[in-house]
């Protein structure tokens, strides 16, 4: 799995012209699925999103986590962080995992997410032509691959 997180200050995204999920201060996490994910790598996933500690204390450096600014999630789906554009101009997508696979694993990470912030996870809609919108605070993005975990 592939997350990029960004801490936004506020987020939303729309199908077809409907605010699906919008959120205030927290993250907009973006999460590409690969064929041969599995709940292991969801779970450590989560764990790490749920804990960054990417927010300002009063000292002006990055230590707090989403928990503690009381921060929501804007989680959206996204195959194309799988693009593979070694050859050519038009980018590949056969490490990402096909529907099948990729919405349970993205259905899981919404319950999981929840579980973990105790909040409600916002969220776009899985293979929907989504419009998202978001004011990046920082700005802040970061870049977690499951593979890189150990």
């Amino acid at each position: 799995m592939r997350a990029v997180i960004q801490r936004v200050a506020r987020a939303s995204v729309t199908v077809n012209n409907i605010v699906t999920g919008e959120i205030k201060s927290g993250f907009l996490v973006m999460l590409g699925i690969e064929n041969n994910d599995e709940q292991e790598d969801l779970i450590w996933l989560a764990q790490k999103i749920v804990n960054m500690r990417i927010f300002n204390d009063d000292n002006h450096q990055m230590n707090k986590s989403l928990a503690d600014i009381k921060g929501n999630i804007l989680l959206i789906s996204q195959f194309t962080l799988f693009a593979q554009t070694k050859r050519g101009n038009r980018p590949g997508f056969v490490k990402a995992a096909k529907p099948e696979v990729a919405v349970p694993l993205y259905e899981q990470m919404i319950k999981e997410l929840e579980k973990q912030t105790g909040t409600k996870i916002e969220t776009g809609i899985f293979g929907a032509d989504m419009k998202v919108s978001l004011l990046n605070d920082g700005p802040v993005t970061i870049f977690m691959d499951t593979k890189d975990k150990y």
